[in-house]
């Protein structure tokens, strides 16, 4: 455990390292831009470890790996988030222990977020996952709503109770004219957001860049970026 903790630590500075010259190479102060480590398939150990190293916010994308993940380590004081593509039969789950939903895509599952969350007594952030490789009305290979479909999504969290319009979300997309373009695509979605807080000021939150982008998501001005490879290492099975 001790050298898994040399090793986490190490890779964290390393992250840090990464999203501090992107801050200053942007002109941005470095508690703009927030790190969630996005630690599915790993064990709740290295969660434990994280914690301990100073990470505040986690992420995991499948709720029966996340659900008892987060039950063994409900002692820490940690934000979690679900970041994954989510079905109505696992939203149940899901608010009982997810702080932030943000994958947040079609009305469907604003309406059953809201129910499970009210039903919970909980309240729960939501951001709206955007899909760039989408038409405006379309959806994306990973999931996502395209930009024509965020107000009509924005509107009903805002007036859904358990629910709140924290912001948005995107995945750099494969295909499509942003494919390869993560800058372009980040610069996209920080338009978007302006658009959405018009209409919903309190919704500042921006989530892009990953372990390979962070940078294009800092100098496009992400206030979160979600970094998994970079600090656990390659996935099992993964390579």
């Amino acid at each position: 455990m001790t050298d898994r903790r040399a090793q986490l630590a190490g890779n964290l500075a390393k992250v840090e390292e990464r999203i501090a010259a992107a801050c200053v190479a942007a002109g941005r102060k470095r508690d703009e831009v927030t790190l969630i480590v996005v630690t599915k398939t790993y064990p709740a150990s290295d969660v434990r470890i994280l914690s301990e190293l100073g990470v505040r916010h986690v992420a995991e994308n499948k709720d029966q790996d996340a659900a008892p993940k987060a039950a063994e380590c409900s002692d820490l004081s940690l934000v979690w988030h679900f970041v994954g593509q989510l079905q109505t039969n696992k939203v149940r789950s899901v608010v009982r222990y997810a702080d932030l939903v943000q994958s947040v895509d079609r009305s469907r599952l604003v309406t059953t977020l809201s129910k499970e969350a009210v039903r919970a007594g909980r309240e729960v952030g939501c951001l709206i996952q955007v899909a760039l490789d989408a038409d405006e009305s379309g959806r994306g290979e990973r999931g996502g709503v395209g930009p024509g479909g965020i107000e009509e999504l924005a509107d009903l969290l805002a007036e859904s109770p358990g629910v709140r319009v924290d912001g948005l979300m995107t995945v750099a997309p494969l295909t499509g004219e942003y494919a390869g373009r993560q800058r372009a695509a980040f610069e996209r979605l920080m338009d978007l957001s302006t658009d959405l807080r018009r209409a919903h000021p309190a919704a500042n939150m921006v989530s892009a860049g990953m372990s390979a982008d962070l940078e294009d998501a800092v100098a496009a001005g992400a206030t979160h970026v979600r970094v998994g490879t970079a600090v656990l290492g390659v996935r099992p099975g993964l390579g």
